[in-house]
This record gives C-alpha cells, sequence and structure tokens, in this order.
C-alpha cells in the first residue's frame, strides 16, 4: 500500500461521507503529492533560520561579554547568520505560494468535477424525485454543501498536513537540542487534540442543523420568487416576510450555536500554547541557572519552535470544523448521488420509431401518493392517427402522456411501442422522437430563438425552421412585433408572456422538431377559440404522417381526432369517434351539448 493510499484508508476509518471524495483525490493525486512536497520544503525552511538565530544571539553574547575576541570573525558569523534568517524565509514563501497553487487548485477543479456529478445525476433521476424534493434543497446540495466539501479538500487538507509535518519536524529539532524541555513543550499538545476530539461531535451534529436551516431557506426562496405574482396579487408580502424572518432567525440561532463552540477552539488552544510557553520559561531558565544547558540561545530557539506550533494548532480548531461541516454536507450530497435512476435504459443500441402506440390492460400509482392513476387502460393508435383524450381533472389524462414518454414505468400491464415493449427502446431516441408540450407551458430564462429551438442542435436550427415552426404556432405575427422580436429575452418561466403566448410558443418548440409522436396536453386551454381553430388546422396539415396525442378538456380540439376515449378516476368509460360518441348520452355528448351552447 502506497503511501497516499495510507492517507485516503485513514480517511475511511475516521469519516463516513467524505470518503466519497477519494476518488477525486486519486484523481488529483499528484497535485496532492507535489503540494506535500512544496509544505515540507516550506518548513523545513521556517525551521532552517531558527538555530541561526540561536547561534547569533550566542555570538552576540559573546562579543558583548569578550570584547577583545576578533571582531571580524564576529561580523562574518553574524552575516551569514543573517543571510540565511533573511532568505530562508523568502524561500519559503514561494513554496507556500506553490504549496497553494497545487492543492487549493486541485479542489477547485474537484469541485467543478463533484458539481458536474451532481448535475448529471440530478438529469438522470426521474420526475417523481423532483416531487418528493424542493428546488430549493437540491440547489443548495449542489452550491453551499459543494461548497462545504471543496473547504475540506483544499485548506482542510492543506492544513492538515502542515500540522503534521511541522510537528514531525520541530519535534526531532527540539528533541536533537534537549529531550527534557520537548516534554514539556509537547505535553499540553496531546491534551489539545482530545479536547479537539470531544468537541468535534458537538460540532458535527450542530453543523447538520446550519446546513439543513440553509436548505430550507433556499426552498422558502425559491418558492416565494416563483410565486411572486401569486404573493401580490392575494397582498400577502407582510406575512411571507414574517415567514422568511421565522426562518432566518432559526438559522441565525443554529449558526451562532454554532459560533459559540468554535469560539471556544481558540481561546483553549492558546491557553495551552501559553502553558508551553511557561514550561519552556521556567525549565529553560532553571536548567540555565544550573549550567545544564550553556547558551541562553537554545532557550530561544525554543521559543521559536513553540512560536512554529502555535499557528497549526491554533487553525486545528477551524479544521476541525470544516471537515465536520464538509461531512454533514457530503453526506446530504451522498443521500442524492446514492439514489438510483429508476427510469432505465435498457437498450444502448439505437431504435427506430415509427409511431404506433398500445396500451394492454395498464395500471399506475404514483409512489409520493398513492393514488392509482390508470385502472387497466387498453387501446391503441396507429402511425399517423390522431387520438384525442378527455375527461375531468385528475382522471388520469396526463398521466398517459407521462408513461408514453417514460417519466414512469408502469405496474402492471404493458405499453408498446410499434409492438415492442416501451422499455426495449432506447430510451434517448423514444424521447427524441417525441415533440411533448407539457399541460404547463413551461420557458427558460433565455431568447424566443432559443426557447423555440431548445430540442435541436444548433447546427439543425435555422431561421427558417423557427419561423416557420411560429406561423403554424400562430405567434409570429406577435413576436415581429416585440422591441427585439425572435431575440427578445423572456423572464423566469417565461413571465414577461402572457398564458397563450407561452401554449403558442411551447407548440411551435414541438413542431420544429418533427418528430414522429406528437403528446399535446392541454396545449390550447389559454388560446382564444378563432387562434385554436387556426393552430388545430395548421396541425392536422403538419402531422398528417405522425402520430398525435391530443389532450384537451374541449370539445373542439378533439372531434376531429380519429379516436376519442373519455376517462374518469383512471378508467376508460367511452371511445370511439366525434359522431360515435355524441349520439350516445354519456358524459362526451353532454360535454358537448354544454359547449356548444356556450
Amino acid at each position: 500500500m502506497s503511501f497516499f493510499e495510507k492517507i485516503l484508508s485513514i480517511n475511511r476509518f475516521f469519516l463516513k461521507s467524505l470518503p466519497y471524495l477519494n476518488q477525486y483525490i486519486s484523481k488529483y493525486k499528484g497535485a496532492y503529492l507535489i503540494g506535500f512536497l512544496f509544505i515540507l520544503l516550506k518548513n523545513i525552511l521556517i525551521i532552517i533560520p531558527i538555530p541561526y538565530i540561536g547561534k547569533a544571539i550566542n555570538e552576540i553574547e559573546n562579543a558583548l561579554n569578550h570584547p577583545e575576541n576578533n571582531q571580524e570573525d564576529f561580523f562574518q558569523n553574524i552575516l551569514l547568520y543573517g543571510s540565511i534568517i533573511i532568505f530562508a524565509p523568502i524561500f519559503s514563501g514561494i513554496f507556500q505560494f506553490l504549496m497553494r497553487q497545487s492543492i487549493v487548485v486541485a479542489s477547485r477543479k474537484i469541485e467543478f468535477d463533484l458539481k458536474n456529478e451532481i448535475f448529471k445525476h440530478y438529469e438522470s433521476l426521474p420526475q417523481s424525485f423532483y416531487k418528493k424534493n424542493k428546488t430549493g434543497d437540491l440547489i443548495s446540495r449542489i452550491s453551499e454543501d459543494v461548497g462545504q466539501s471543496r473547504m475540506y479538500l483544499g485548506p482542510g487538507i492543506m492544513y492538515t498536513m502542515n500540522l503534521f509535518s511541522i510537528i514531525i519536524l520541530v519535534t526531532y529539532q527540539m528533541i536533537s537540542i534537549n529531550p527534557e524541555m520537548s516534554l514539556y513543550v509537547l505535553i499540553p499538545l496531546p491534551i489539545l487534540s482530545l479536547l479537539i476530539f470531544l468537541i468535534s461531535k458537538t460540532i458535527n451534529i450542530r453543523s447538520k442543523l446550519v446546513q439543513q436551516q440553509l436548505a430550507a431557506i433556499s426552498s422558502f426562496v425559491q418558492d416565494s420568487f416563483s410565486g411572486i405574482r401569486v404573493i401580490k396579487s392575494y397582498h400577502t408580502e407582510e406575512k411571507i416576510i414574517k415567514d422568511y424572518t421565522l426562518e432566518t432567525k432559526k438559522y441565525k440561532n443554529r449558526s451562532i450555536s454554532m459560533a459559540a463552540i468554535n469560539a471556544f477552539f481558540f481561546p483553549m488552544i492558546i491557553l495551552i500554547i501559553g502553558f508551553s510557553y511557561l514550561f519552556i520559561l521556567y525549565v529553560g531558565g532553571k536548567k540555565y541557572a544550573l549550567g545544564e544547558i550553556n547558551d541562553i540561545g537554545t532557550i530561544a530557539q525554543f521559543f521559536m519552535y513553540t512560536s512554529l506550533l502555535i499557528w497549526p494548532f491554533t487553525v486545528t480548531g477551524w479544521v476541525t470544523s470544516v471537515i465536520q461541516r464538509a461531512e454533514a454536507a457530503q453526506k446530504r450530497i451522498n443521500d442524492f448521488l446514492q439514489t438510483d435512476p429508476q427510469i432505465q435504459n435498457h437498450n444502448p443500441n439505437p431504435s427506430k420509431i415509427e409511431g404506433t402506440i398500445e396500451f394492454k390492460n395498464v395500471s399506475f400509482t404514483y409512489d409520493n401518493t398513492g393514488i392509482q392513476a390508470l385502472k387497466g387502460i387498453s387501446f391503441k393508435i396507429n402511425k399517423g392517427q390522431t387520438l384525442a383524450i378527455l375527461g375531468k381533472t385528475g382522471s388520469g389524462k396526463t398521466t398517459i402522456a407521462e408513461l408514453i414518454t417514460r417519466m414512469y414505468d408502469i405496474q402492471s400491464g404493458s405499453i408498446e411501442i410499434d409492438g415492442e415493449d416501451i422499455k426495449k427502446i432506447n430510451l434517448n431516441d423514444l424521447r427524441n422522437s417525441i415533440g411533448y408540450v407539457p399541460q404547463e407551458a413551461y420557458l427558460f430564462s433565455d431568447s424566443i430563438k432559443n426557447n423555440i429551438g431548445f430540442g435541436l442542435n444548433q447546427s439543425e436550427l435555422t431561421d427558417e425552421k423557427i419561423v416557420n415552426a411560429t406561423k403554424k404556432a400562430v405567434i409570429h405575427d406577435n413576436i415581429i412585433h416585440f422591441q427585439d422580436g425572435y431575440d427578445t429575452i423572456l423572464g423566469e418561466r417565461g413571465v414577461t408572456l402572457s398564458g397563450g403566448q407561452k401554449q403558442r410558443i411551447s407548440i411551435a418548440r414541438a413542431l420544429i422538431k418533427t418528430p414522429k409522436i406528437y403528446i399535446f396536453d392541454d396545449s390550447l386551454s389559454a388560446v382564444d377559440t378563432e387562434t385554436e381553430e387556426k393552430i388545430l388546422q395548421n396541425l392536422t396539415d403538419s402531422t398528417q404522417n405522425t402520430t398525435t396525442i391530443i389532450i384537451t378538456h374541449r370539445i373542439s380540439s378533439a372531434k376531429n381526432a380519429d379516436y376519442i376515449i373519455v376517462l374518469n378516476d383512471g378508467k376508460i368509460i367511452e371511445n370511439g369517434t366525434h359522431n360515435a360518441l355524441t349520439s350516445k348520452q354519456g358524459y362526451y355528448n353532454s360535454l358537448f351539448l354544454q359547449q356548444l351552447s356556450t
């Protein structure tokens, strides 16, 4: 086992969550090993001048006591000692810079890698994961928590390595001068280490509470900003401010509690180091008086060696806090990283999608709520046909769309695409072959042009394709009247647009893909009847050879479909063509008559 592997094994023994980062430390082990070399060289160059300071003091004492001695030798020695005392710290400073460049830069690279790993994992997790977890908490883990882990990977490791190396080097130097005095200097240090170990448990508990409350604040702020329209329309700003103040007070109290335990470290360390000074002064002075130490420079060296230990042991409390906070943060990160994606791509080979869709006795229950959304659903839609799905709110219409796109996997029954089980189809090809307009039209805080071309590679995107798609979605005329046209930057979630404009841009985003399957989930609900008719006609012309699923509450959107199903409580209660369903005295006909009268 190499030295580096031994260090990592110690890491695994004392910590539970941080060893996950060992894979990254191994990746950049060259930088860490070079950094450790620079730490050694830095500390050696710090120690080198100390004996010469002692010699210089002895030379001065000797010159004062014996002025008759050769002054030329005195000045030569002082010049030599002075040069070493001046230039050694300069080179030590250079190595300190290189030390930080090696270790801290490596920690920044690991931070970059870790954030990318977390984000990639987030992207692979199913929709149910995002329903169970708050957005603010997810953001907190990829930002604040990763930042805490980076502090461990950079300053935490750097100062720990510095502490051990300086202890070894200084202890060796002191013992080589006077073992008994070295013992008095080092006696308080194990006591210090024991106290740090005992307090670190408290730090870990309080650190977890601080991180949890920080995530709660992030979630609260995220919800408040996203729902600012509702907050203002209901005039609840004061209530939101009060709630936010309560959350921040919790964070303040937990942070103060954390700060209190951290604040105890520094006086404790300084007090113990102070006892070391007293031991040096008492023991060294006594030995000098008894003649057991021949020169006063030796005592001065011990004071300077002890001074070298002050900063490393002073920073021990801070490093312990950093490591404990990082341990708590990495545990939160690991909780998500260890969440396996429920939706797996079982077929790495390309799959060709034509567009035939068949549900066979499909039932589905949402894990997070326990609600059974579908109960024994069966239907088939051939390539190029249009299926309309109607039903009351909560009847399972959107669930069908989410199952076709494999946002979820079913618990019973089967779904086939072109006669093959949907799980055996390449997941990427399946989703690339679908143009999905969700119930809630989501637009990114970007230009209109980029929002429309979101599903295409930049090499495939042309202004002609964008304009053609927006004309079909009947939004082109609106866009060209904006001040910046297609380059208009939308607010978060497209807040600067009306509901109908957002829906039509979402439709354009699906149309520009020219997929094999279209799914429109209540995507015309905010559009007036006249505009709806134009869009539906354009969709009919554009989707003649494409399978289309229209989920709607409006008969006007469903009447031209090849096949219509009506859902209620997760079951198909009616199915057939528009003419067939209007001839029955059922839900579809009553809805038709109701909308016809309005």
